[in-house]
C-alpha cells in the first residue's frame, strides 16, 4: 500500500461529514437569524476539519501504544499497527493537524471575545481526551457523549453565534438534534468492533451495555433527533423532510441487525453522509 493512500486511509474519510455537518447546519441557521460572515464560516470549517482529522490520528496512535488495536481488526486498516506508518509519524501528525486546527480558532477571535480561547482549549483537548489521557473518553462508554458535545452541540451553536452575531434556541435544539444523528456514527463503529473491543479491555458503550441494544440505541436516537426538528421543518412547510429521514435511518438500525462484521462498514458511512445530507437540506429548505 503507498504511503498517501496509507494517510488517506488514517484520516477515516468516511467520519469526516460528521465534522463538516455541524458547521453546515450552524450556517443555515446563521443565515436564518442575520447576515453571514462567509469567513468566519470559512474558518469554521477549518476548525471541525483540522480538529477531527487530528482526533483520528490520535485516536489511532494510542490505541496502538495502549495495545487496543491488533492487526487484522474487523474495522478498517491500521497503518500504525500494520506497519505502513511509524508511530512516530502519527503522533507528529496529529499535533501539527491539531496546530492547524487551533491556528484557525485563533483567527474567529476576530469574530468573538476573548474568552472563545476557552472554547478552543476545550476542543483541542477533547480531540485528545477522546482517545488518551487519565480517562479516555472512548474507553469508558463515554465517546458519544464526547460526540453529541463536540459533534453537535459545541459547532452548531459557535458557527450560528460566530458567522451571524445572533443565536436563538431554535439553534439549540438542532445542534443538539445532530449531535445524536453524530453518536450514531459511533454506535455503528462500536458495535463492529464490540468484539476486538471487548478482547483489548476497550470498554466502549457497545461492550458495556451489549451489542444487542445498539441498533435499538441508533433507531431511538435517530427518532429523537427528527422529533427535536419536526417543528422546524413544518413550519418551513417540508415537514415530510425529517419523515423520510426517519424511515432510511430506521432502514440502517435494522441492516445492523443483520450484519456483522465489516460488513457493517458502509452502514457507517451512510450514517455519516445522511448527518451531512440533513444538515445541507436545511441550509436549503429552511434557510
Amino acid at each position: 500500500m503507498s504511503k498517501i493512500k496509507c494517510w488517506v486511509e488514517a484520516m477515516r474519510l468516511r467520519t469526516l461529514p460528521v465534522s463538516l455537518a455541524g458547521v453546515v447546519l450552524g450556517w443555515g441557521y446563521a443565515g436564518l437569524y442575520g447576515t453571514v460572515r462567509p469567513a468566519a464560516i470559512a474558518l469554521c470549517f477549518m476548525v471541525a476539519l483540522f480538529a477531527q482529522i487530528a482526533s483520528n490520528f490520535a485516536n489511532e496512535y494510542y490505541d496502538f501504544r495502549n495495545g487496543l488495536d491488533k492487526a487484522g481488526r474487523e474495522g478498517p486498516r491500521r497503518g500504525v499497527t500494520e506497519g505502513d506508518i511509524t508511530p512516530g509519524a502519527m503522533l507528529a501528525a496529529t499535533y501539527i493537524t491539531l496546530a492547524m486546527a487551533c491556528v484557525a480558532g485563533l483567527c474567529l477571535l476576530f469574530y468573538g471575545p476573548w474568552w472563545l480561547v476557552a472554547v478552543g482549549i476545550a476542543v483541542a483537548a477533547g480531540a485528545l481526551a477522546y482517545s488518551t489521557g487519565p480517562y479516555p473518553l472512548s474507553h469508558h462508554g463515554l465517546g458519544e457523549v464526547a460526540v453529541i458535545l463536540f459533534f453537535g452541540i459545541v459547532p452548531v451553536n459557535f458557527t450560528c453565534w460566530l458567522g451571524s452575531g445572533e443565536w436563538g434556541g431554535a439553534c439549540a435544539a438542532g445542534s443538539l438534534a445532530l449531535g445524536l444523528l453524530g453518536a450514531n456514527v459511533l454506535i455503528v463503529n462500536n458495535y463492529r468492533d464490540a468484539d476486538d473491543d471487548r478482547a483489548a479491555g476497550k470498554r466502549t458503550l457497545a461492550v458495556k451495555a451489549g451489542a444487542r441494544l445498539m441498533p435499538w440505541l441508533y433507531a431511538a436516537l435517530s427518532l429523537a433527533a427528527m422529533a427535536l426538528m419536526f417543528g422546524q421543518w413544518r413550519q418551513a412547510g417540508v415537514w415530510w423532510v425529517p419523515v423520510v429521514f426517519a424511515v432510511a435511518l430506521c432502514g440502517i438500525a435494522a441492516a445492523m441487525r443483520r450484519r456483522k462484521g465489516r460488513a457493517l462498514t458502509p452502514l457507517l458511512g451512510m450514517t455519516a453522509v445522511a448527518m451531512l445530507l440533513y444538515s445541507i437540506l436545511f441550509c436549503i429548505f429552511c434557510h
